[in-house]
């Protein structure tokens, strides 16, 4: 398992830390090795290695050639630096407020055997007013589209193929889906397995309130739904006042539809009745996230990010610039079959490209390389990298 961390101390700094360690011993029930990426301070690093180094492998992160000189997305270098490091093919991302559980690992585990990437549902495990607001637009998200969590299950060897993804962009989530679907990979949502994650602080939830709308200017369709928020609501208020409620009720039962579908006992039911908070903020805030494009760009963490994510165009030309699939990572080692391509992942005993071994992600009692079929025939470390659907044809 792999965690991108990256605390700066401040109040509460002994308790994160401790309830973290927490995390991590349970863990050891679930996973055979953990790996924190940490780009914390050194002197907060140390802390981290004294609490978690007899629970998990303390990396520090490491930018891959290819992005060194552009990589500004500190999460996304975390986690492929742990991705790098890894010796075995099927890793899970999360961030460092998912909480896993072993029947949500072992799910995930287990959707990998047919498919690159894997992605569940984030719901919160415990309710203040911000995660109630927060809540809401998940629950939105998830009955009209789907909502991005912090926590990915992906194969080792497709990362590599595709040479990681762009730590360039904000919407690193989005940016790593398209990725794997634009390398010809699967990429499955598991809409009924929910995993939980914990509560942001009211000032960590101010502070992501423009920076999500700032996400949707990688969604064009969603972008132009929400830039037209505010003047709908205006122009319904204006011409019959009482429709406006009617309007906001809708968001209410939307919301409602996405609490069914992620399971009503994980959820409260006061938490759709926050919809159109969040719909109102959201007209508010893709405005200013628009703003901030036309400047130069999204500011998040002392850095600005000029692209929210890479269209799905883009990237299929950049990974297959010629149809011919012949570019591959930087770390994967590829060799051409005919017109199937294997990212070689090394066998127990065989020297590495990435020499820090650090998980085993595989559920305890499942030793041993699963066997991928491969043009009708088993191979036990290789695995083809798919090609587009057009392609297939």
């Amino acid at each position: 398992m792999v965690i991108p961390v990256k605390w700066c101390g401040g109040p509460g700094e002994v308790y994160r830390i401790d309830e973290m360690g927490r995390y991590l011993a349970a863990l050891r029930h679930a996973v055979r090795h953990v790996t924190v990426v940490d780009g914390s301070p050194a002197g907060e690093r140390r802390r981290h290695e004294e609490a978690w180094g007899a629970y998990a492998r303390i990396l520090a992160p490491e930018a891959w050639p290819a992005a060194a000189a552009r990589a500004t997305n500190g999460k996304v270098v975390g986690a492929v630096t742990g991705i790098r490091a890894a010796r075995h093919e099927l890793v899970v991302l999360a961030d460092d407020d998912v909480r896993h559980t072993p029947d949500s690992l072992a799910t995930m585990i287990r959707a990998l055997a047919d498919a690159d990437l894997v992605r569940p549902v984030n719901v919160y495990d415990a309710w203040p007013w911000q995660a109630r607001w927060d809540g809401a637009r998940s629950l939105v998200n998830v009955a009209i589209a789907t909502d991005w969590p912090g926590t990915f299950a992906v194969r080792r060897s497709t990362v590599l193929a595709c040479g990681g993804w762009s730590a360039e962009v904000l919407f690193e989530n989005l940016e790593l889906w398209r990725t794997v679907q634009a390398l010809g990979g699967r990429a499955v949502a598991l809409d009924g397995v929910t995993v939980s994650r914990r509560a942001p602080t009211p000032s960590m939830f101010w502070s992501q309130r423009v920076r999500q709308a700032y996400d949707d200017l990688a969604q064009p369709q969603r972008l132009v739904v929400e830039l037209a928020i505010l003047p709908a609501l205006g122009a319904v208020a204006r011409a019959r006042p009482r429709a406006l409620a009617l309007v906001l009720g809708a968001a209410v039962a939307v919301a409602h539809r996405g609490r069914c579908r992620v399971g009503t006992d994980r959820v409260p039911p006061s938490v759709p009745l926050w919809a159109p908070v969040w719909v109102l903020e959201r007209g508010v805030c893709v405005w200013i996230a628009l703003g901030s494009r036309l400047k130069g760009g999204m500011r998040y963490g002392g850095r600005r990010f000029r692209v929210a994510a890479h269209s799905a165009g883009w990237l299929t030309r950049r990974l297959d610039p010629d149809g011919q699939r012949r570019r591959t990572g930087p770390y994967g080692r590829a060799r051409q079959d005919g017109h199937a391509r294997t990212t070689h992942i090394p066998a127990p005993g065989e020297s590495d490209p990435c020499p820090n071994p650090c998980m085993d992600l595989r559920p305890v009692g499942t030793e041993g390389p699963r066997p991928h079929r491969t043009h009708g025939r088993l191979e036990q470390v290789a695995r083809p990298v798919l090609r587009p659907r057009k392609e297939r044809r």
